[in-house]
């Protein structure tokens, strides 16, 4: 696979958003035409679109879309229409910190213009989407040298891949990168409940580009990782506080107590776009909670005992102090703290701290 054969699961194509519907992998590979930032917003919260870093790719090019139609509607008052347009967006996910990120530049580039602002902000737009995927081609290697280190089988969790970003991804970024090296004898993925996110996508993605994928149950973790095959545990993220707690997906935090307990790597990868410094630590992230609905049921249908009731976040903090390594498109961090990171963004230059 060249580094640019890989899926895009966000196009701009004839003036909409395309959005590849990621609740239907890995059965059927459709398509979400959004025309709208309306549209846009409930992709994201429906979680059509999902992935921190897509979710603000996304974001973006809704921001486009609502300042194309604001402008076309009132051309003298479309900056206090749009103003309310991402205030919808920026609702829709309140963990992910790359949407964000996406709305606060795209504010800014639409600050700056004069009239007709669509095309400046679908050009804004379309750089945030292209500037996610050379970043994580970057993460890719640099995650790669460090695998090189230390070969053998990983394991990642829930999906951090092309279908969660710009394309290439994070996490699978790094998986591509050293599986294409040779570095890596198996790939193991969680199956991620309770939306399935290892099984139905990281597994169809890794098979889509040829690389073996081993899925396991989540409770078969700390067992797998006991055994000294896996080297390393290979994470994205969704926020990354100042001090360099990590929120991901729910079920990280556990599989970073077993593989510091069992000896085993810990690396989260993510770009500096998911680092929040106004974010002291992870205490002050906020957890999205889903519907009971979710873990209750399972493809629509009740598993659980009438009656029952589900606690759902969807995401959990790891303490900084259990992250062996972060990588970012502007270099590599071991032993994440609050003055590294702090380093790493001032920095214009790749580093390793």
């Amino acid at each position: 696979m060249s580094t640019g054969d890989f899926l895009r699961p966000l196009q701009w194509r004839d003036g909409r958003l395309y959005c590849l519907d990621q609740r239907r992998l890995p059965q059927r590979q459709e398509e979400v035409a959004c025309a709208d930032v309306r549209a846009v917003a409930e992709a994201i919260r429906e979680m059509v679109v999902r992935g921190a870093p897509a979710i603000g790719i996304a974001a973006a090019y809704g921001v486009a879309l609502a300042a194309r139609d604001r402008y076309g509607e009132d051309a003298a008052h479309w900056r206090q229409a749009l103003e309310q347009d991402m205030q919808l967006l920026a609702a829709t996910r309140p963990t992910a910190v790359n949407l964000f990120w996406a709305l606060e530049r795209m504010r800014a580039r639409a600050a700056a213009l004069e009239g007709d602002p669509f095309p400046s902000l679908l050009a804004e737009a379309q750089r945030i989407h292209e500037e996610d995927v050379a970043a994580n081609q970057r993460m890719g290697e640099l995650g790669a040298e460090l695998i090189a280190q230390d070969p053998g089988a990983v394991l990642t969790h829930c999906n951090a891949g092309a279908l969660a970003t710009g394309g290439y991804g994070t996490a699978l970024g790094v998986v591509r990168a050293a599986c294409a090296q040779g570095s890596i004898s198996t790939v193991y993925a969680g199956e991620t409940r309770p939306w399935l996110q290892g099984a139905r996508l990281t597994a169809w993605e890794l098979i889509h580009d040829g690389i073996p994928v081993t899925l396991i149950a989540e409770g078969a973790a700390a067992h797998l990782l006991r055994g000294g095959e896996v080297r390393w545990v290979i994470v994205g993220a969704d926020r990354i506080a100042a001090n360099g707690d990590v929120a991901n997906k729910i079920g990280t935090y556990g599989l970073a107590v077993a593989a510091r307990h069992h000896g085993v790597g810990f690396m989260v990868v993510a770009p500096t776009s998911t680092i929040d410094p106004a974010t002291p630590s992870g205490e002050a992230i906020p957890i999205e909670c889903r519907a009971e609905a979710e873990v209750l049921c399972l493809a629509g249908r009740r598993v659980a005992a009438t009656g029952a009731r589900a606690w759902n976040p969807v995401f959990d903090v790891t303490p900084a102090g259990l992250v062996d390594v972060l990588v970012t498109e502007k270099g590599v961090i071991h032993r994440p703290d609050a003055s590294r990171i702090a380093s790493l963004l001032e920095a214009s230059d790749e580093k390793m701290y």
